[in-house]
């Protein structure tokens, strides 16, 4: 249920923890009981089969209005293994020293309504140690940390992808090094440090001709947003950029992000596992975020391929595809199948399955397509997201 104050996130879907309610001949039901009563009706057998019964994807409006989390997600082996071992220290559902609260990975596809400002993907070592050096803030060349950026191109060639360790006598990471320094700074130091990267921030931000004054300056409202947060600091060695409405970022597994100021849609696989870095004051488990980081990770900035009035965001992650319809007044087929479901971001739509029932939706609201209500057409003016299943990769 909703809070009496602004929300950052509506969700809608199945995950049981908060579940979209459903009404069906005016009986009001969880969508997670509703797909667990028939599967194979409400998903369609093979996506039943390929995800247990479940729903495999999660729809979220999110806005921004503050800087959110620094955070990573898992594979879906680093899941189900962090689910397993969370479960065997006795950690209870709803405890807050939980990493894992469900076995699925969480890839992640934000769109942007608005101008939407993110932080996603690491720094190369040598952009990472451009900005420290125009920054000049002492603690951290004394830290080391300029000095490991600095050794990347032999750290480069012997280190492997895929995390900050690399395999058994490969060197470290340059950049996840970094990261490890800045995030197990020494706490009695720690004011003295962000202060000194604030002032820093500042200076930088106010000069128009560096290239590192937007990200600067978007440091600088973090910092007022999370003031003593070691996740400011963190900020740095993460790529800034601001979308324009209609781009959108793929976050897949191991890619560090925080999501800063605007207002999307954002597409992920059904889970809320999320480890944090910092801009926050929930749970922050250093040693597993590193497990899980890989800075190699590429996190472009993605346009839809448009075709007629239909545009799709390309990304065939396993559990997700992503469609975004202009409609006009006259009845049009919408795109795929199986289970969908159907948000309205502008104007009005009269949704109509295969057997000839109807739905009217208006700005803001949404409905489940089933598998069972075939293809589906609307009518507007409106603008819809269609959410639904990936394909088997």
């Amino acid at each position: 249920m909703p809070s009496d104050g602004p929300e950052a996130e509506l969700w809608m879907g199945a995950h049981p923890s908060a579940p979209s309610v459903v009404v069906r001949d005016g009986r009001a039901e969880g969508l997670d009981k509703v797909i667990a009563t028939a599967p194979d009706r409400e998903l369609g057998a093979d996506c039943a089969a390929r995800f247990g019964g479940r729903l495999p994807f999660l729809l979220k409006v999110l806005a921004a209005e503050n800087a959110l989390s620094i955070q990573v997600h898992p594979s879906r082996a680093q899941a189900a293994a962090g689910f397993r071992a969370d479960n065997e220290r006795g950690l209870a559902p709803g405890d807050p020293a939980r990493n894992y609260v469900d076995d699925w990975p969480k890839p992640e596809l934000l769109c942007a309504l608005t101008p939407f400002e993110v932080l996603a993907g690491m720094r190369s070592a040598a952009d990472a140690l451009g900005l420290l050096r125009a920054l000049g803030v002492g603690r951290l060349k004394m830290a080391g940390v300029e000095m490991a950026l600095a050794a990347a191109p032999a750290a480069a060639t012997a280190a492997s992808a895929g995390g900050v360790s690399g395999s058994a006598g490969a060197a470290p990471d340059p950049v996840g090094c970094a990261l490890a320094t800045i995030l197990q700074w020494p706490a009695e130091d720690r004011v003295a440090m962000i202060e000194e990267v604030i002032a820093a921030c500042s200076r930088l931000a106010a000069d128009s001709a560096s290239p590192y004054a937007p990200a600067c300056a978007a440091v600088t409202r973090v910092a007022a947003d999370h003031p003593g947060d070691i996740g400011i600091v963190a900020a740095l060695l993460l790529q800034h950029a601001v979308l324009r409405p209609g781009q959108a970022v793929f976050m897949p597994a191991g890619g560090l992000h925080a999501y800063l100021r605007g207002t999307g849609i954002e597409l992920l696989a059904n889970s809320d596992n999320v480890v944090r870095a910092g801009l926050t004051g929930k749970h922050i488990d250093v040693p597993e975020l590193l497990k899980l980081l890989d800075p190699a990770v590429a996190v472009p900035i993605l346009a839809p391929e448009v075709r007629a009035d239909v545009a799709d965001y390309g990304i065939r992650a396993p559990e997700f595809r992503l469609f975004r319809v202009d409609l006009g007044e006259e009845a049009a087929p919408l795109p795929a199948d199986g289970p969908r479901i159907m948000f309205c971001v502008s104007g009005g739509v009269t949704v109509r399955n295969a057997a000839g029932d109807t739905l009217k939706l208006g700005r803001g609201e949404s409905c489940f397509v089933s598998a069972i209500d075939g293809a589906v057409s609307g009518a507007g003016p409106a603008r819809v997201f269609v959410a639904c299943a990936g394909t088997a990769l």
